[in-house]
């Protein structure tokens, strides 16, 4: 786990883009930290994730798709990624990080570098909170909208696992003048300050 100065130190393609944009900022960013997609990976690996995943997406033709039953196992697949557990070790992690970012106590979020979809929880310690909000925002990768976009993009249901954001406080609303300020087309803010840059 990564604070945004640690995370603009690799490349945008492995922390994205709007976190080197995020951590230019400091002095207006509020509590925030980065999950590395390693995080991710391993949670799928250690829970058996893609083994069970492409078993139950097996019935699914990409060739004739029958979005019926589409639609009914992407609800499967999003429940077994929020049912499924990270060891104890990883959690410990988290947690420690999470007290380390000020980020085990009030109102944090959480999305991807980039992205739009957010999970919100009110955290306190150790901060299960804030673990739920982030598996949930993984769950969203299992969507009917999330599967048949990659179907259509790739024609596979495949996934990579990519880096997550936690911020202080609720979700970041548009300000157009601090877009313009800064030269971004959109800037995200909330009480606590700049929370989202995702475009630029």
């Amino acid at each position: 786990m990564l604070t945004l100065a640690e995370a603009a130190r690799f490349p945008e393609m492995q922390v994205g883009a709007e976190t080197h944009r995020l951590a230019a900022h400091p002095d207006r960013v509020p509590a925030a930290m980065l999950l590395p997609a390693a995080f991710e990976e391993e949670f799928y690996r250690r829970a058996n994730l893609p083994e069970q995943l492409a078993r139950l997406l097996a019935p699914l033709n990409p060739a004739r798709l029958d979005e019926d039953l589409l639609e009914e196992l992407a609800e499967k697949a999003q429940a077994l990624v929020r049912g499924s557990s990270l060891l104890d070790d990883a959690v410990q992690l988290f947690y420690r990080a999470l007290g380390n970012a000020g980020l085990s106590v009030g109102e944090v979020h959480v999305r991807r570098p980039g992205g739009r979809e957010v999970e919100a929880a009110r955290v306190t310690p150790p901060g299960t909170p804030a673990l739920h909000a982030v598996k949930r925002l993984w769950a969203r990768d299992w969507t009917f909208e999330a599967l048949l976009a990659r179907l259509d993009d790739t024609g596979s249901i495949g996934l990579e696992a990519r880096p997550t954001l936690l911020l202080a406080g609720p979700p970041g609303r548009p300000d157009a003048n601090l877009a313009a300020e800064l030269g971004t087309g959109a800037a995200l803010v909330n009480g606590l300050g700049l929370v989202g840059l995702p475009d630029r």
